[in-house]
């Protein structure tokens, strides 16, 4: 593997945002390779690989969904720090470099990972009540020393996924699984991956910083899911994995209404 950084920026279809993504991701003050990743090739994204000379990556497989596509994000490279850009999603100019900072001081990271704002209606939101039960949940892994026990990893995952999925750098080489994202799942494929690896010795390396902007928005995956209410049924499937039928049920009707949260309002 090689040792330094990159960025798979995962794109899917035709999104508006994507060359945004990619601007954000190359314009990094710490120098990240960076390529595109895609299941579904097309003339709009073949542009956007052209007109920024990256490689694009075609997965061939047969086998369709977001956990696919995710597991082949992950390991379509052989560098050792992999972050999965989520075309929609933006990155500030000095996210890598914190990263490959704490990397040099936690070795031992399965994965690392920093706070994140939300994108709503263009404009940048830094606190609301989502963001701020998920800042409760991650304040033990702010305790550095304490991030690599099974316990304080999985203290951000029992009360719901407090880890954004594309804040997150996975250390592939401390990770001794090729495929760590749920294919039978379509909203909390992340939770499902995270449960999996704070199974696995090392540490969730945390900066409590927001260093990326998560956009939320109508046509997002997660606002499609949660209309249908599949969100609720895996919600429940996960919860069960900490808790006990009768408190993994109450919990799914809390978290139920933070669901809420990821409506757009004007």
């Amino acid at each position: 593997m090689k040792s330094s950084h990159c960025f798979v920026v995962l794109a899917y279809k035709e999104s508006q945002y994507l060359e945004n993504c990619i601007q954000s991701v190359l314009n990094q003050t710490h120098e990240s390779h960076v390529v595109i990743a895609t299941s579904t090739p097309n003339d709009f994204i073949n542009d956007m690989a052209n007109k920024y000379q990256l490689e694009l990556i075609v997965n061939k497989s047969q086998k369709k969904g977001i956990g696919y596509d995710f597991d082949f994000a992950k390991n379509c490279t052989d560098y050792d720090l992999v972050t999965i850009a989520h075309q929609d999603d933006q990155y500030d100019d000095n996210y890598a470099e914190e990263i490959m900072k704490l990397y040099d001081q936690k070795k031992d990271s399965l994965i690392l990972f920093t706070d994140y704002y939300e994108i709503r209606n263009q404009k940048r939101v830094y606190t609301n009540t989502n963001l701020k039960i998920k800042r409760i949940l991650l304040l033990p892994l702010k305790i550095k020393c304490l991030s690599k026990y099974r316990f304080i990893k999985r203290c951000a995952l029992r009360l719901g996924c407090a880890i954004c999925c594309p804040a997150v750098t996975f250390v592939n080489k401390n990770i001794k699984m090729k495929n760590v994202f749920s294919c039978d799942m379509k909203c909390n494929i992340d939770w499902y991956a995270w449960e999996q690896i704070s199974n696995l010795t090392g540490s969730f390396s945390y900066i409590s910083k927001p260093l990326m902007g998560h956009r939320v928005h109508e046509e997002s995956t997660t606002s499609e899911i949660i209309k249908d209410n599949q969100r609720t049924v895996e919600d429940y499937k996960m919860f069960c994995k900490f808790w006990p039928e009768a408190i993994a049920k109450l919990l799914t009707k809390i978290y139920a209404n933070s669901e809420k949260s990821n409506e757009i309002k004007e």
